[in-house]
């Protein structure tokens, strides 16, 4: 066997080596290897370790697309501590915001790569492919509509060993999804040691305190393994950056003191649990085999706040007329109450009519129950299970072999509270479970790879995945339509009705893939690849991707590099099959808008079809430069996106429309004001550039300088404006900043002290306010905020650090329509709307 330190001889030895891998089923295919050359001569054998310390570039230079590794170290230096949230700090292209009020979406984030959705970017984890979140996106700012991505919160930061960021096409490796790029999480391998790590971190404002708890160990697994665990334990309190909504201080001025201050609260929402688990383990079995299996368990509970009900015009529970007169329930059954007529005027309801109706048994008003109104709390409990088992190892003629099987499955189960459903009358109850959404997906692999120095490497590999949606019925009150239901009352749990046994059921569709991998060294500096892949589902049918990438070493010090390829994301089961009632703002107040299956009658009138699969073309060109300590890729990448898959507009719906759907048994369409639905409706280029810059002067002695830019511009080529708003389409191109940078630098001070300052740029950006199609326009400026932390070892075990995120406490431009919604700032801001936050953290290693 050829040595590693001899294959290092040749140009693009380690990236030989990385193809073949790639095409077992690892990122480690676009990354770079070097040696640990002691433990190599020692032991002879050959020893390889991906690239990837806190003094070492985080760009690797060797691919022929751009790589970004980003070691456990990059994770630490922060006080934030969910998943989304570190990663918007390294990554600039990735974006997250808080979702303080955005349905399921509060509990699964949404998160953004390049500009795209969170579905065109795939997810793995120790290189196998990641399960997607039950989560459905009903409320993404545009870019995320309809989107159902991997749920990455649920990682622990100490879990991890570094993360690979491919920043390129590579759905002809990986399969659908990976359009914008994919991520690699990898586990660590420890087989002794571990750390404890105690963390507290609030907001300048003094609320927001985050405590947590983590803790990783590693433990052999007789001689010739490993098993380490990881896991993870913190709550979140909530904070409010609100003022008081106008209505709702009309309300006050009239006199009407059970009015809530401020009546609806923004701010991040409140996580009561948060506990992760992972395990990772592997055996040699022998000389040439090894077993190999990880996986997790999570779950957190997570509640936020929703809109404001107000006590004389909320439609289907106050009023029927826009609050002209109040909404009066006659409990006889037979209509012979003789209820009063209430008239409101000025937002005061008639006091003598009103009081009539109170003393009255045979009549009812919401007044009575909620005299301030109400603004309801939406949360769920998310649980993530995922667990992967496999052998690989390599035979006789050197053929390299990796057989592996996943499962994974996300719930998330909602409940909703301070709320009643409206067409029960008094005796609706005001918590609510109304239902939940499991997504389940099984999976079986084997990719083979065979490589020979100075001639051709050769990989392949076939697939097979099922993957099942789930709607689970919620609990009867919350969907029930009631007696009062005939009189204009709502139906359902106000705010996020309950889904109803029709409505519940399970959706499944397989698919299989092969592919192939090739790759040659043309000349001792030139490097070509190509990749092909086949895949079938049971759904739509067939699709065949490509990939071809180079690398030239134009000098010692530079090389050029470029691919081109095509790709593709299948639609989900959910996407296809989910249905949802979402209580959304709109120019003429809280609109209930009802999103259906493409298939659906009623979307089927209004333009629906069945969704076929989004096709991409991309390439990418870029330079690598090493210079000594100096370090820098500058890349460009293009990708056009066809047949983008999103939720209408919301479309209105008439009496004709509305009688159809109570035809088909849907006994709540007389509370829908609108339905969307899934579509093929939109194309779109996105082009942009990635700079990342390392240098570790020899002059100051422990220090390190990193930055990481990224320009993003997305623009809508051709959109269906029948489905497709103005407003949309903007929020598509604009809706997140077009550029975002951080430039770290990080210091040993001395043996024992080292510091850490980040400078974080946001560019200026537009927020379609409340999701109001554009009728609430906020165009936020630009941004710089900072970070910095701290950090002093005590001696060999223990660690000690203080820091601060957002260290001058900056805020976003002020909301120029707060007072309609009570929000102070722009809600989707980039960088949050909490201000400064200051933590602590102790760390103990053994």
């Amino acid at each position: 066997m050829m040595t590693l330190q001899n294959k290092r001889k040749f140009g693009f030895s380690s990236l030989s080596l990385a193809v073949s891998l790639a095409l077992t089923g690892t990122l480690a295919s676009q990354v770079a290897f070097a040696e640990e050359e002691a433990q190599a001569e020692a032991q002879n054998i050959e020893k390889i370790a991906v690239v990837g310390s806190r003094a070492a570039p985080r760009s690797v230079g060797e691919s022929p697309v751009p790589v970004d590794i980003i070691g456990n170290e990059e994770f630490t230096k922060n006080g934030a501590t969910d998943m989304n949230d570190l990663f918007s700090k390294v990554v600039p292209s990735y974006n997250v915001n808080a979702q303080p009020i955005s349905d399921a979406s509060t509990l699964v984030r949404p998160a953004n790569m390049r500009g795209l959705a969170p579905d065109h970017t795939l997810v793995l984890l120790n290189g196998k492919r990641r399960h997607r979140s039950s989560v459905i996106a009903f409320q993404g700012a545009g870019i995320s509509d309809g989107a159902q991505g991997p749920d990455i919160s649920v990682i622990p930061a100490i879990a991890l060993k570094q993360v690979e960021v491919l920043r390129d096409g590579a759905a002809a490796q990986y399969g659908s999804d990976a359009i914008a790029g994919v991520i690699n999480f990898q586990l660590k391998d420890n087989s002794d040691g571990g750390t404890i790590e105690a963390r507290y971190g609030e907001f300048y404002e003094g609320d927001g305190s985050s405590p947590m708890i983590a803790a990783n160990v590693g433990l052999p697994l007789t001689d010739n393994g490993f098993f380490n665990i990881s896991g993870e334990y913190k709550t979140q309190d909530t904070t409010s950056r609100s003022v008081q909504r106008d209505d709702a201080q009309a309300l006050i001025d009239a006199g009407n003191t059970a009015v809530p201050v401020p009546a609806q609260v923004w701010g991040t929402p409140e996580t009561k649990e948060d506990f992760k688990f992972f395990f990772n383990a592997g055996l040699d079995l022998n000389a040439d085999q090894t077993a190999y299996m990880f996986g997790n368990w999570a779950r957190r509970d997570v509640e936020g706040g929703f809109y404001y009900r107000n006590p004389t015009d909320r439609d289907g529970i106050y009023s029927a007329d826009g609050g002209k007169t109040l909404l009066v329930g006659d409990l006889t059954g037979d209509m012979s109450g003789n209820c009063p007529t209430i008239n409101v005027v000025d937002g005061v309801p008639d006091p003598d009519a009103l009081a009539q109706v109170k003393a009255d048994p045979d009549c009812f008003v919401f007044n009575e129950m909620f005299p301030g109104g109400f603004t309801p709390h939406f949360g769920g409990v998310v649980e993530d299970t995922s667990l992967v088992a496999g052998l690989k190892g390599t035979t006789k003629n050197s053929i390299n072999y990796d057989f592996s099987l996943s499962y994974g499955k996300n719930t998330s189960d909602y409940y909703i509270k301070n709320t009643v459903n409206g067409s029960l009358g008094p005796m609706s109850p005001n918590t609510f479970n109304p239902g939940k959404y499991v997504q389940l997906e099984r999976g079986a692999s084997l990719d083979l790879s065979y490589f020979e120095i100075d001639t051709w490497s050769f990989a392949g590999g076939l697939e097979y995945r099922r993957e099942t949606f789930e709607i689970y019925n919620g609990d009867p009150a919350s969907f029930e339509v009631g007696p009062l239901a005939s009189q204009g009352f709502g139906i359902g749990s106000n705010g996020f009705p309950g889904f109803k046994p029709e409505d519940s059921g399970s959706w499944g569709r397989g698919n299989v893939a092969a592919y192939i991998d090739v790759e040659k060294e043309i000349t001792f500096s030139w490097l070509v690849t190509g990749a092909v892949r086949y895949e079938h589902y049971d759904d739509f049918g067939s699709t065949t991707n490509w990939k071809l990438g180079s690398i030239w070493n134009v000098t010692d010090d530079f090389s050029l590099r470029g691919a081109v390829s095509t790709g593709f994301r299948a639609p989900t089961v959910g996407q296809n099959n989910v249905r949802n009632v979402t209580t959304a703002f709109s120019p003429n107040g809280l609109q209930d808008q009802a999103t259906l299956p493409p298939t659906n009658p009623i979307s089927v009138q209004k333009g629906g079809k069945p969704l076929d699969p989004e096709t991409s073309f991309n390439y990418s060109l870029g330079g690598v430069l090493t210079l000594g300590e100096f370090f820098l890729t500058l890349d460009y990448f293009h990708i056009e996106l066809e047949d983008r898959i999103t939720q209408t507009s919301p479309l209105e719906l008439s009496d004709a429309d509305k009688d159809a759907l109570l035809a088909q048994g849907i006994l709540d369409a007389s509370s829908f004001s609108a339905v969307r639905y899934f579509t093929n409706d939109f194309d779109t280029t996105t082009q942009g550039i990635d700079l990342v810059v390392s240098y570790a002067p020899d002059w100051l002695d422990g220090a390190n300088f990193a930055l990481a830019y990224n320009w993003t511009e997305t623009e809508v080529d051709s959109w269906n404006p029948a489905n497709i708003s103005d407003a949309k389409v903007k929020a598509l191109e604009e809706a997140l900043p077009h550029s975002k940078g951080t430039l770290t630098w990080t210091q040993e001070l001395s043996a024992d002290w080292r510091s850490m300052l980040r400078m974080n740029y946001y560019g200026s950006y537009w927020e379609n306010h409340l999701d109001s199609d554009g009728e609430l326009p906020i165009d936020v400026s630009s941004a710089v905020t900072f970070d910095a932390e701290l950090s002093y070892d005590v001696n060999d075990n223990w660690s000690l650090s203080v820091g601060a995120q957002n260290l001058f406490d900056k805020y976003p431009d002020d909301n120029p329509w707060a007072g309609i919604a009570g929000a102070q700032y722009p809600v989707t801001s980039p960088y949050g709307f909490n201000g400064g936050y200051y933590y602590g953290r102790v760390s103990y290693s053994f």
